[in-house]
């Protein structure tokens, strides 16, 4: 089983997260609900991979956010595509959320409960990462 490094990053303001359906552009867990993600780049440490992944995703800069916690990595099988996901997760309180624009890598996106993760078909462990960085 192929081993893949990635990060996933949760938005907070006013007590809700952020979570964006994935387009059918992407490789994998195509309309499912997550936080902003992507591979870690080999070489590339964990934390600096959420910032670029925000600022790709999101449209938004450091300054415009703050760094509330960095959960313990968490391991998550899929047989289906013959990885294990080694998920780095993150939380980080937005500034101004309406300054947020997504890209092609999500079809919308919205704010909700962090319980509401349960309601919603989401990319495998979400909400095991989000437990990590209460």
């Amino acid at each position: 089983m192929q081993e893949s490094h990635v990060v996933t990053c949760f938005l907070e303001h006013d007590n809700k997260i952020l979570i964006l359906q994935r387009s059918a552009k992407v490789g994998s867990y195509t309309e499912c609900w997550a936080g902003i993600s992507g591979y870690i780049e080999p070489g590339v440490d964990a934390l600096d991979q959420a910032w670029q992944e925000i600022n790709e995703e999101a449209s938004l800069g450091q300054e415009q956010l703050e760094l509330v916690k960095v959960g313990d990595t968490l391991e998550i099988p899929d047989d289906s595509l013959g990885k294990k996901w080694v998920v780095h997760p993150f939380r980080f309180r937005v500034q101004n959320p309406e300054l947020i624009k997504i890209d092609w890598e999500h079809n919308q996106f919205k704010w909700i409960e962090p319980e509401e993760i349960r309601d919603h078909v989401t990319v495998p462990g979400l909400y095991t990462a989000w437990e990590r960085v209460q």
